[in-house]
């Protein structure tokens, strides 16, 4: 079974699962506000749809780049009920690496800013995912060069995929302690979807915080997330959530003076805008 067929019979469970927080919001009418809206959720739902159409375009693209790799490469690893939990940890190292630089370069930070765009956090948001994610593929070539099958890096996607479904709530609280120290967990996550300061670029790990420890990018949860993005966008159109952060680059690219500015907007951080554009600003 490869991570399509785990994402497809995974669907009804995670809209039983919407169905059943909605509800709990509907109980309690006083925590609603951060619940869902019909709006946000019907965004979030769309978002899905078409990522998972586009899923299947450019997987095929990786797919095939990863079988010439893996016919390139000398190297051989047998996926083997003993390997293959091995296979899983590299796997999320590499989640972590791809997570992390999808945040810290602007381009790629285009493609995995639908992920951000909601201002609620339910199980709904989880489905917000980018329509332009062959960019993340580009991370797992180590582990095709490293003799890992294609099919197996897949799956591991897949299973990493699934286990950040759960994530994506309020309902669940903190839990024992080393717990959260380990794996990844609701209230870590809601760390990595906050938009104020302290919180923000935190807990990129997929399965595990392991990573973020060890490379200094782990932050617990304390005050209460704020949901969004620096700079919200303030729309439900699936086509602008999907693309905004494209079209914005492309505007910067086209009044940017000189190839380094192009390649800084390309490559900077989000929000990194060339010395010129800062003079021009000064003077206007």
């Amino acid at each position: 079974m490869n991570n399509q067929h785990l994402l497809i019979w995974s669907v009804p469970a995670f809209l039983l699962l919407m169905a059943i927080e909605m509800i709990y919001y509907r109980l309690h009418p006083d925590e609603s506000a951060g619940g869902y809206s019909l709006r946000d959720t019907a965004t979030s739902l769309t978002v899905g749809v078409g990522a998972g159409i586009a899923d299947i375009a450019y997987k095929a693209i990786a797919l095939a780049g990863f079988i010439v790799l893996y016919e390139l490469t000398p190297l051989r690893i047998e996926v083997t009920w003993f390997t293959f939990p091995l296979i899983l940890l590299a796997q999320d190292f590499c989640y972590y690496w791809m997570h992390r630089e999808h945040h810290l370069v602007r381009i790629l930070w285009a493609a995995h800013v639908v992920h951000h765009s909601s201002l609620k956090y339910n199980f709904s948001t989880s489905m917000r995912q980018p329509w332009t994610g062959l960019t993340s593929q580009l991370f797992y070539i180590p582990l095709i060069l490293a003799g890992v099958p294609p099919w197996a890096v897949f799956l591991c996607g897949g299973i990493n995929m699934l286990t950040q479904f759960w994530l994506h709530t309020e309902r669940i609280g903190k839990l024992w302690r080393p717990i959260e120290l380990l794996i990844n967990t609701p209230a870590n996550h809601r760390v990595h979807h906050a938009s104020q300061g302290d919180y923000l670029d935190r807990n990129f790990g997929g399965i595990l915080m392991i990573w973020d420890r060890v490379f200094g990018t782990y932050s617990e949860e304390i005050d209460r997330p704020v949901y969004g993005l620096t700079k919200n966008i303030d729309t439900h159109n699936p086509l602008r959530v999907a693309t905004h952060e494209y079209v914005a680059i492309g505007r910067d690219l086209a009044s940017a003076r000189g190839w380094r500015d192009r390649i800084g907007i390309l490559l900077n951080r989000p929000g990194w805008q060339p010395e010129s554009a800062d003079r021009t600003r000064e003077n206007a």
